[in-house]
């Protein structure tokens, strides 16, 4: 590929068609910032907001920037459309990690690595009243359900065996926004977003919850092992001190300590 570029243009104009390289800590630190990647969220987002300069940046952009802080380095934030393109943007070298609610699955692992647990997760299906509490999958598989293409939710609602005929794409961040307009009956959705969404509109409530508990971290790219050990250290001293508690009750309430507890439980 690099010889017909060389026939084609001169040598400068091949080499900006490259993907950025990686880089591992050690870059990291010597450039001076740590850019992380994540989809371009609502203004109140929970995790990453799109105004950080206020008190409420958000539940991972506050983490990162204390890992940020004790590396020296300034957190920059990278927004992509999509989440589809996280990944592919990571191991381009666009950024450093990914962020934002970002959950771990199978298929992500064979292209990334995954941090420790930043937050847990399940899957739980969320409905409207006046509609009825989905407590079953046969329930589930006769409804409308709102999805996002691309997302670890996609996947969970294709295992499911929700027909496709039954399933409607809706924008990223829309999915409570579907169930109040009646587009969909119903969602799958992160037990992390649940709670953000009943916070908003009461109106909203869980069922039954889906599949294994679930994990949402931080992805890196395979190979950058320097900082793969350094981001772990930092988050498992977060999870064991007071710091997360009460990152958890800011973001999300206080009632959502003992609703991640019942989502691990059940």
């Amino acid at each position: 590929m690099h010889s017909r570029c060389l026939r084609l243009a001169p040598l400068l104009l091949c080499l900006a068609a490259l993907p950025a390289t990686g880089r591992d800590l050690a870059e990291i630190k010597a450039q001076g910032t740590l850019r992380v990647l994540g989809v371009s969220p609502l203004p109140t987002d929970e995790f990453l907001s799109s105004l950080p300069q206020t008190d409420r940046p958000g539940f991972d952009y506050e983490i990162l920037d204390g890992f940020a802080s004790l590396q020296r380095v300034k957190l920059e934030l990278i927004r992509l459309p999509g989440w589809d393109g996280l990944i592919p943007a990571l191991r381009a070298g666009r950024g450093d990690i990914v962020a934002g609610r970002f959950t771990v699955t199978d298929s992500r692992r064979e292209q990334v690595d995954f941090s420790s647990e930043v937050f847990p997760s399940r899957y739980v299906v969320l409905t409207r009243q006046p509609h009825k509490i989905i407590g079953s999958l046969e329930e589930l598989r006769a409804e409308r359900v709102g999805t996002v293409k691309g997302t670890s939710l996609a996947e969970a609602v294709a295992a499911i065996g929700v027909p496709k005929a039954n399933v409607d794409d809706v924008p990223s961040g829309h999915l409570p926004d579907a169930l109040r307009d009646g587009r969909v009956a119903a969602v799958v959705i992160g037990v992390e977003n649940a709670i953000a969404a009943q916070r908003v509109d009461p109106l909203l409530q869980m069922g039954l919850f889906v599949g294994p508990p679930r994990s949402l971290a931080y992805a890196v790219r395979k190979g950058d092992l320097q900082l793969l050990k350094a981001l772990n250290e930092y988050v498992e001293n977060v999870r064991r001190t007071q710091t997360w508690g009460r990152l958890v009750v800011k973001y999300f309430g206080e009632a959502a300590p003992d609703i991640l507890k019942k989502s691990r439980a059940e």
